[in-house]
């Protein structure tokens, strides 16, 4: 570990319990149908996350969605570029200099050789103005994680001291549908994941648990992976897709997390615990055959899709029947 990054990270760790954190989840264009909906459900899942388990209340979180009029409980912006830099000022001008910042952005991404962008309804927002708009925060601590197909090149352009990148490709060549988001997201909310059990997932941690994730489910489909994920948190702006704590990028990952969990989030009952995870699993499966339609035959396709559907609809009778029986 370099002595200015070492050093970075200690301070981190004896940051005051005060300093807050704060979220913006925002949800671009979603193309197919199918492909809308998962986002959504990604997207739903982190706010869900971030309000009911980890306690961080409504006014620090940035939420905004292609169409705000499917997730009307939860009432969301609509993810228009004015919205974006709007918003995100307005988180910028919140933060103090300890607090942690978290911006995640969810859909699809482009690459035309020379600027990458992520796609929005209406314009599209570039790399180089999203990294215009983080400049405006008081706080270091910023986290900034690109979902989205061809989102290498956000590494270069938005690295800076003591801030954590991931994109969920290498390079801005990688531009089909991404797995990556789902499993990272499931990660940050994942006792699982919390490998040194503190209670804490940290970007490092959930970064580490997804791309496990992403690499299994490419090869049950038996696929070539198309999609490789990157951390940068050295500044240096050359992103690596195998951190550690003690390796070139991966120390201030280490101790970056959304927050501490303040409640279970899974019923306490262990049996219905079990079935929870179970559905959970089973949602992912159909999530990653979705987003790799483009890539299966489609005989093989709808094979999948319709035996982890059943699956999932059989797992969901079981919860209602045991939770009816409580009721």
């Amino acid at each position: 570990m370099k002595p200015a990054v070492a050093l970075f990270a200690a301070l981190l760790l004896a940051s005051p319990v005060a300093a807050e954190t704060h979220l913006a989840v925002i949800v671009g264009l979603g193309g197919e149908p199918e492909h809308a909906e998962t986002f959504r459900r990604w997207a739903a899942s982190l706010v869900d996350h971030a309000t009911d388990r980890l306690a961080i209340p409504r006014e620090r979180i940035l939420y905004l969605l292609d169409d705000p009029q499917q997730d009307a409980k939860r009432t969301p912006g609509k993810s228009t570029k004015e919205a974006i830099e709007k918003g995100l000022r307005t988180m910028a001008s919140a933060t103090k200099p300890d607090d942690v910042a978290f911006v995640v952005l969810i859909g699809h991404g482009t690459f035309d050789g020379k600027i990458a962008k992520f796609n929005l309804p209406g314009p599209d927002m570039a790399a180089a103005e999203f990294a215009a708009l983080l400049k405006t925060f008081a706080t270091k601590n910023i986290v900034f994680v690109d979902t989205t197909s061809a989102s290498g090149p956000f590494v270069e352009a938005l690295a800076g001291t003591a801030r954590v990148v991931v994109t969920a490709t290498r390079s801005g060549a990688e531009q089909f549908a991404t797995l990556f988001g789902g499993y990272f997201i499931d990660a940050l909310a994942s006792d699982a994941a919390d490998a040194d059990k503190n209670r804490r997932v940290s970007v490092l941690e959930a970064f580490n648990a997804a791309k496990i994730e992403v690499a299994r489910a490419y090869q049950q489909r038996g696929i070539m992976l198309t999609e490789h994920a990157l951390i940068e948190d050295s500044g240096d702006g050359e992103g690596v897709m195998d951190p550690a704590v003690n390796g070139k990028d991966g120390s201030v990952a280490a101790v970056l997390s959304l927050g501490t969990p303040t409640e279970l989030a899974l019923p306490a009952d262990p049996k219905l615990r079990q079935l929870y995870e179970e559905r959970r699993a089973l949602e992912q499966k159909a999530e990653s055959i979705k987003l790799l339609k483009a890539s299966l035959p489609p005989a093989q396709y709808a094979d999948e899709l319709e035996k982890v559907l059943v699956e999932l609809a059989k797992k969901t009778q079981e919860i209602r029947a045991i939770e009816g029986v409580k009721k």
